[in-house]
């Protein structure tokens, strides 16, 4: 160090480095002055966030346990996408299709029964994980995931401050991982991918356009681009680049599929998918996009549908990792029925306005949309029982309940998670702060054929006050990366 350099500036400059460089990448953006800082949560794409002092540490052992995690989670896709087909044909009950199809328009249910799409599956798996003092819980599963820039960009910014250690996914585990997941779908050598971004995910736009950059850098043909900019002919979907027109070879969609009849051209895009005219990623099943398929998996009768397609080894590896989940349905239940596995202090419960007079004790569960809504991406929509007063958990409930046939809710036992410290730097203190919070991991797994390959993880942490954990402004977010020794 010189002699004329102030200690405390040494101790800043790698900080402020990392925000510059996001910043630069427009991964980042400091708060506009009087701005409602409440709609930066970076979990709706508004990218501001506490600046770890350094990546989210892990141990070997739980590192182990993420790799092996990814190859798992294909196997209950490949099982869930089974499910819901066998469903339809006879071979199951018929409940089981009915319940992932409510509240679905005909279209989409047609687009997810297709046998254009009949095996096709997301390229990108992510599950929320909480880590508890028992091990990991996932909450749920995301296969349009927001994220994947912002993990990227952190982990090319957090790289040069590892001295011992190593970072998980390393420098271009993100991109890498989503390049040879595009490459994968395709026998082509030279492919030109379309990102489509629809307004509603309009946030996220700075992330997907950062990927983009960077996977055209090396050498995969990227555009970002808003639904309405496709050119459709019959032969196929096309790009406007410099004046030239470009076939777009595949097209990974960043929309949801609850929100296409809001998003222009959305009919084009899927006739073109169904005719073969473009390679669509993830493909149109919104029943794979449910959190009911965790109540599914769990379910009793199912049972030996899941241990017989997925193994006991992975049947028994899931069984622990998703919470015990049951969706609300209202229909009443003859005198001798109840709902498997679910009881108020050892009183079994047979219709779900019973869990009303649940105490605060015992509430300890969560209450979220399943899937195809506005409501069930990030924090929305989601309420925490013994976070509520009694007349609120009682509202949540009759609302569930009588939203069944549009919109199904879940309800899932709710998992706390253990405590961690971090430290951040506060810029406007100029000092580095810790933090005693909890701890959630968002692992990103790529799949190139039979195999889910880590990329990278971004963890999130708040403070212990803080119920759900998501990305806010006053939550820490970092890579992850793993200790050696």
């Amino acid at each position: 160090m010189s002699k004329n350099t102030d200690p405390a500036e040494s101790q800043a400059e790698p900080y402020h480095e990392i925000r510059t460089r996001l910043i630069q990448e427009g991964l980042y953006r400091l708060p506009r002055p009087g701005e409602d800082q409440s709609d930066l949560a970076p979990d709706a794409g508004n990218n501001h966030w506490r600046i770890a002092s350094s990546p989210h540490w892990m141990t070997s052992e739980e590192l182990a346990f993420l790799e092996s995690l990814g190859n798992h989670l294909l196997s209950f896709y490949e099982a869930a996408n089974r499910l819901y087909l066998d469903s339809t044909h006879g071979r199951l009950p018929s409940w089981v299709a009915a319940y992932l199809d409510r509240g679905k328009p005909e279209t989409v249910v047609e687009y997810g029964r297709m046998n254009r799409f009949k095996k096709n599956l997301p390229g990108i798996l992510r599950p929320d994980l909480i880590q508890t003092e028992k091990g990991f819980v996932a909450t749920e599963l995301d296969s349009v995931p927001g994220g994947i820039g912002m993990t990227g960009g952190l982990a090319g910014a957090y790289a040069s401050l590892i001295r011992e250690g190593t970072l998980i996914g390393e420098r271009e585990g993100m991109v890498s991982g989503f390049e040879r997941m595009i490459r994968s779908l395709s026998n082509e050598e030279d492919v030109v991918l379309a990102i489509v971004v629809s307004k509603e995910s309009e946030a996220y736009r700075a992330e997907m356009t950062w990927l983009g950059d960077t996977l055209t850098a090396r050498g995969l043909s990227t555009t970002v681009i808003r639904p309405e900019e496709i050119v459709f002919t019959e032969e196929g979907l096309w790009l406007n680049v410099d004046g030239k027109r470009k076939q777009i070879d595949i097209l990974y969609r960043f929309f949801e599929l609850f929100d296409l009849k809001n998003i222009p051209k959305a009919e084009l895009i899927l006739y073109a998918a169904r005719k073969k005219r473009v390679i669509l990623t993830p493909p149109p099943k919104a029943q794979l996009e449910e959190k009911s398929l965790f109540a599914l998996f769990h379910h009793p009768v199912l049972k030996t549908f899941w241990r017989r397609h997925l193994g006991e080894g992975c049947y028994a590896f899931l069984e622990a990792l998703f919470p015990k989940t049951w969706i609300i349905d209202p229909t009443i239940l003859p005198p001798h029925a109840v709902i498997p596995d679910l009881a108020i202090a050892d009183r079994p419960v047979t219709n779900f306005k019973q869990m009303g007079d649940a105490t605060q004790k015992q509430r300890r569960f969560v209450i979220k949309p399943s899937g195809f809504s506005e409501l069930a991406w990030g924090s929305r929509g989601v309420s925490i029982g013994h976070d509520l007063s009694e007349g609120e958990w009682r509202k949540v409930i009759d609302q569930a309940m009588g939203g069944f046939q549009t919109t199904p809710y879940i309800l899932q036992e709710f998992h706390k998670g253990k405590k961690v410290v971090v430290a951040y730097y506060h810029f406007e203190k100029e000092c580095l702060v810790e933090m005693e919070g909890r701890v959630r991991l968002s692992p990103y797994y790529f799949v190139e054929g039979k195999k889910a390959h880590l990329g990278g993880v971004l963890a999130t942490i708040c403070s212990l006050e803080k119920k759900i954990i998501h990305g806010m402004v006053d939550a820490v977010m970092a890579p992850c990366a793993v200790t050696t020794g």
